[in-house]
């Protein structure tokens, strides 16, 4: 895999399908997703669970035989203290909590353990039930955490913060051994875990970036699973025998994203043309196969619900006349943020190329990802090729609030995990619509 996007272990901060697919083999959740149906909620740390005929209070009854990897016991205590981290230290996963109303000051008080086994989740506004509990099971929500073991380690009231990031204190399936970033990661089988041991006895995940690197690895056998591949090299694995060529469908959408607080990406009509300069349909081709396919709507595909398609496609024309309209007839300047992995760069490539033909020269700039979605996430770039976005859980409002949400837009929310504010994407019209669509029980309007 390329390490160049896993910053953290800290569930409270991951972001982006690297750290997602470590963490949940480190960490166990309340409840989670059936993977075969993934609109089916399941047990997992919690045995059942209760909603209040009102809607506004979950009850969550635990599993008394649980043990962390320290040898101490999971309790409802560890849950309540989980939670309250997530939005006392604002980090990344604290984005979804708070569009629930969740907020510091709150959390306290809307999480309890009413006995060792027992946890309550009052919700501090009108929400739909169903979609938080949807959140709780989504890949990393709310990871459990071994609140002694973290609270040991804190340094200057940063909950665990610093420590979490290269170390662990879970339950899950398997126990980080070490990690060495960008260049090897080890977990070794837990021995107690409450659902069995895992089938295999270690995992070690190394740091590649180049692909043609990762092919010669996998035809030799030196690797058993590889990802992150071109796609001219993925195409030559095909016909080998010994090897399978699997695609997972993940749920998650490649973007190209414009900040607002960009002088130029503020205005309309050049947010409009670069629309039209990109080859949707040539990257489509050429660049993602086994990756994903076309589509231009913000909710993800497979959703009860949908929305039109725009249908835009390559026209460099029209993206001229529009810029010319903005002010800008001879293009302009700027930079194009990407990671230095596949297809990300191949994307950045085929789309500088295509903005250069209406005179916009966009500077690619590569990087790690806390380079490049660090600068994402503090509202300081141009343009930006990237995937995510469309949110865990199985309901549209999750991409929706994923990708065009912003119920605040001011510096100081920290949305950091809302592609709305990121991008500095604010209509007041479109969030109150959300907003009201959440609280819609009708089954015959919410699937549209």
């Amino acid at each position: 895999m390329n390490m160049n996007n896993l910053l953290t272990l800290d569930p409270a901060a991951m972001t982006g399908n690297e750290v997602v697919g470590i963490v949940v083999n480190l960490y166990d959740s309340l409840v989670e997703l059936d993977p075969e149906q993934l609109t089916t909620v399941r047990p997992a740390l919690a045995k059942s669970w209760d909603i209040s005929p009102d809607g506004k209070t979950l009850t969550f009854h635990l599993r008394d035989d649980v043990k962390f990897h320290s040898g101490n016991p999971l309790t409802a205590a560890d849950v309540v203290w989980s939670m309250r981290r997530i939005l006392h230290l604002n980090l990344a996963q604290a984005s979804v909590w708070k569009s629930y109303g969740f907020s510091k000051k709150n959390i306290d008080s809307q999480v309890s353990a009413p006995d060792r086994f027992t946890v309550q989740i009052v919700l501090p506004k009108d929400n739909d039930p169903q979609l938080v509990i949807y959140s709780l099971a989504a890949l990393g929500n709310l990871g459990v955490l071994d609140s002694k073991t973290v609270q040991s380690h804190q340094q200057d009231n940063d909950w665990g913060n610093r420590w979490l990031t290269t170390h662990e204190a879970g339950s899950g399936p398997f126990i980080l051994e070490t990690w060495q970033a960008k260049d090897v990661l080890r977990m070794k089988r837990n021995p107690d875990y409450w659902r069995g041991e895992a089938k295999m006895s270690r995992v070690v995940l190394r740091h590649f970036q180049e692909s043609q690197t990762l092919r010669l690895m996998i035809e030799k056998g030196d690797l058993d699973i590889a990802n992150n591949m071109a796609v001219s090299d993925i195409n030559a694995l095909r016909s080998d025998p010994q090897l399978t060529v699997d695609a997972v469908q993940r749920g998650t959408m490649y973007y190209v994203a414009m900040s607002m607080k960009e002088a130029h990406f503020a205005n309309p009509k050049v947010r409009e043309a670069v629309r039209y300069l990109i080859d949707y349909q040539g990257i489509n081709k050429a660049l993602m196969p086994g990756y994903g396919v076309l589509h231009q709507r913000p909710i993800k595909a497979g959703m009860p619900s949908t929305l039109p398609d725009p249908g835009y496609r390559l026209d460099v024309a029209r993206a001229k006349k529009l810029l010319a309209e903005a002010g800008y007839p001879n293009g302009f300047d700027t930079t194009l943020r990407v990671l230095s992995d596949q297809p990300f760069l191949n994307i950045a490539i085929a789309v500088q190329s295509t903005l250069m033909q209406a005179g916009i020269n966009a500077k690619i700039i590569t990087g790690t990802g806390n380079q490049i979605y660090g600068a994402m996430r503090e509202r300081k770039f141009d343009l930006l090729v990237g995937r995510g976005g469309s949110g865990m859980e199985p309901h549209p409002h999750s991409s929706l609030r994923a990708l065009v949400y912003n119920p605040d837009n001011s510096d100081k929310a920290r949305l950091t995990n809302f592609q709305g504010w990121r991008t500095g994407f604010y209509d007041p019209q479109l969030n109150t619509m959300i907003d009201q669509a959440l609280l819609e029980r009708d089954p015959q309007k919410t699937g549209g």
